[in-house]
């Protein structure tokens, strides 16, 4: 029989369990819920922007500046690992400042641990939005992940990018190298593979993880669980409605590209407008040789007399 686990024991393994989850829920911080990519409004423009040294809009310095590391914005610490000592006070504003991370371009505060761990972890390293290619100095926006492809996008561009982001780029849902339907998609290369082609040869597979993409590395999904569809082309005579239904009139003719009809008796109008120009213009030149004559005969008169 084992032995009865005593209350100490107990308590000493649910404290380290507890541990271990903090631990692990630190690596795991949403993109949007970390200290350097908080929002901020600005004291003097009022625009709200990603947490920053400098307003974005305005250039101007924040009176309460945010760590972009461990987010606290008061120095309460008398005895710990600050760089600047302040023993018995109470630091904020400039004199809580260390730094300034070159990747997030937000505050970092005097603590040791926060200098020298910050620019080696900071998320925002790479940040550069898929759709615009605008980085973090370039845009006074937030940064956010895509929840499909897991790529960066900026405030601007997150739904759109989103809305659009579960299209294949083929017009079936068939595996890339047979005929076979994809089983397996991948959400950043946006292909489908069966279960011959997404496992690799020679490569081993954890169990009960995702299998990852052969081609880029990314964890695949299987396709029945998403709402993924196909390339679709609208050209322009498909892509286009002008209203009107062909009875089978065999004197219609008209261009469906460009929505004008074609009318055969603009020569007979132009026709008609050219004969009603000649009898005006030749019933003006009767009427000034007739005014003409009467002037004459009126001369001859008064000359008689």
């Amino acid at each position: 029989m084992p032995k009865k686990k005593t209350g100490q024991r107990k308590k000493a393994e649910k404290q380290r369990l507890r541990q271990k989850e903090i631990r692990t829920a630190k690596g795991n911080i949403q993109l949007a819920e970390h200290p350097c990519n908080l929002s901020m409004e600005c004291e003097k423009c009022h625009r709200k922007q990603k947490s920053r040294a400098f307003c974005y809009f305005c250039q101007s310095v924040q009176r309460l500046p945010i760590c972009a590391q461990c987010g606290k914005i008061k120095c309460m610490l008398k005895t710990g690992d600050c760089v600047i000592r302040h023993p018995g006070n109470y630091t904020t504003g400039m004199a809580m400042v260390g730094a300034i991370c070159d990747f997030c371009e937000a505050w970092v505060c005097h603590g040791r641990k926060c200098l020298q761990s910050h620019a080696c972890t900071c998320p925002l390293q790479d940040a550069v939005c898929i759709e615009c290619e605008r980085s973090v100095w370039d845009h006074g926006g937030r940064l956010f992940k895509c929840s499909f492809c897991t790529n960066f996008l900026c405030e601007d561009d997150q739904f759109e990018h989103q809305a659009s982001c579960q299209v294949l780029e083929a017009e079936t849902y068939k595996c890339q190298s047979c005929n076979k339907l994809g089983q397996y998609s991948c959400l950043r290369c946006k292909t489908c593979y069966c279960e011959d082609h997404v496992r690799r040869k020679g490569f081993k597979y954890e169990k009960n993880k995702a299998i990852p993409c052969p081609k880029c590395g990314y964890e695949t999904s299987q396709t029945k669980d998403l709402s993924m569809s196909t390339r679709s082309h609208k050209f322009g005579r498909q892509g286009q409605g002008y209203g009107y239904e062909d009875d089978g009139d065999e004197n219609y003719s008209g261009n469906a590209a460009t929505g004008y009809e074609c009318n055969d008796d603009a020569d007979d109008y132009d026709d008609d407008d050219d004969d009603d120009d000649e009898e005006e213009s030749s019933a003006e030149d009767d009427d000034s040789g007739s005014a003409s004559n009467s002037s004459e005969e009126d001369d001859a008169k008064k000359g008689v007399k």
